[in-house]
């Protein structure tokens, strides 16, 4: 019992440091279930304080080569099931397109104005970063081309979605670039 309440005021710890929420994962057992979206929480952003890091998952992408659509999905659905980029959505989009542009968060990528245009209809075509408005940091992936995409936290890992509805409050999509 004292080391679990040690882990949960570590974690807490950890979750107020970084200015994230605190969400499910430091919930008590038996506490109501939460819907899916609202589990990506300030926490689900690239922190730049802590930006290529040892804390964070390794570099494995060739940042600084251009990548290509096909590429960019690749590096995703190769990493499946993943649980390394949790908490570094944004992150895992620039390495996947291999970008030398860093955005503090998913919101900030979609509110750039230096980095393409907005789009909020019409499918996403294939390397298209999606966006969704789901805590103030947001949330963002890769458009698989099929109305459906690759992101961190599906099912709490790096997964496919089917549909851009998958997340609540969808913002729309830029077209995926490695600049």
């Amino acid at each position: 019992m004292r080391t679990k309440r040690i882990c949960q005021t570590v974690g807490l710890a950890a979750a107020l440091a970084l200015g994230g929420a605190v969400g499910p994962a430091f919930a008590e057992p038996g506490a109501p279930a939460t819907d899916l979206a609202s589990i990506v929480t300030a926490a689900d952003i690239a922190n730049p304080a802590f930006e290529d890091t040892a804390a964070q998952p390794a570099d494995t992408g060739d940042v600084g080569t251009t990548q290509t659509a096909a590429g960019a999905i690749r590096w995703f659905s190769s990493r499946k099931g993943s649980t390394a980029y949790e908490g570094y959505c944004e992150r895992a989009v620039r390495l996947a397109w291999a970008r030398s542009t860093r955005h503090p968060s998913a919101i900030a990528h979609w509110k750039s104005n230096t980095d393409g245009k907005r789009y909020n209809k019409g499918r996403p075509p294939a390397g298209a970063f999606v966006f969704w408005n789901i805590s103030k940091y947001g949330h963002v992936g890769i458009a698989d081309g099929k109305g459906g995409f690759w992101a961190t936290n599906v099912n709490n890992r790096i997964g496919h979605a089917t549909s851009v509805n998958y997340f609540r409050n969808y913002l729309g999509w830029k077209y995926g670039n490695s600049k």
